[in-house]
């Protein structure tokens, strides 16, 4: 997996810029992901790529199109020191699958890397960096391909008991 790095507080409007808002087909989306701030990702980013940010990784605008984008462009993970509470559950709503690592300043743009969830950690340059653990049901939900499918596919319906 390669890596496409960014900075600190990448906002939804670096991601997919307002005026593609009419648009909800992904790979339609991810034609012009990050357009205006790093043109060469919609034409170079190919399945499989992680996008790393900084800090405050999709601030902004609770706009779903921004996990969407990326979806469409062949990425599955974005790691990051911290992410938007919006962006990060609207990437699990539609299956992106956000992962929290402290010491993302050590992974460089272009870096190769592999990603072992079940381990917690991202393996990049040599080096094993933790990762937060995924809350469960946050991973079965973006393993089911996000909200909708997830709910589709509910056998039984949990339900609490007031006794």
């Amino acid at each position: 997996m390669r890596v496409w790095k960014f900075g600190d507080d990448i906002d939804t409007d670096a991601i997919i810029p307002g005026r593609f808002l009419t648009i909800y087909d992904p790979a339609e989306l991810a034609k012009h992901a990050f357009e205006g701030t790093r043109d060469e990702f919609a034409k170079e980013a190919r399945e499989g790529d992680v996008v790393v940010g900084g800090s405050n990784f999709g601030c902004g605008s609770s706009r779903e199109h921004a996990p969407l984008a990326l979806l469409g462009a062949g990425v599955r993970i974005v790691v990051a020191k911290s992410f938007a509470r919006i962006f990060y559950r609207n990437a699990v709503n539609t299956g992106l699958l956000p992962l929290v690592c402290p010491r993302i300043d050590e992974i460089r743009d272009g870096d190769a890397v592999s990603v072992d969830i079940a381990g917690g950690c991202i393996e990049a340059n040599g080096k094993r960096l933790a990762v937060e653990p995924v809350p469960g049901f946050l991973k079965r939900i973006v393993d089911t391909g996000g909200l909708v499918a997830y709910a589709k596919n509910l056998d039984e319906v949990e339900t609490c008991s007031t006794e």
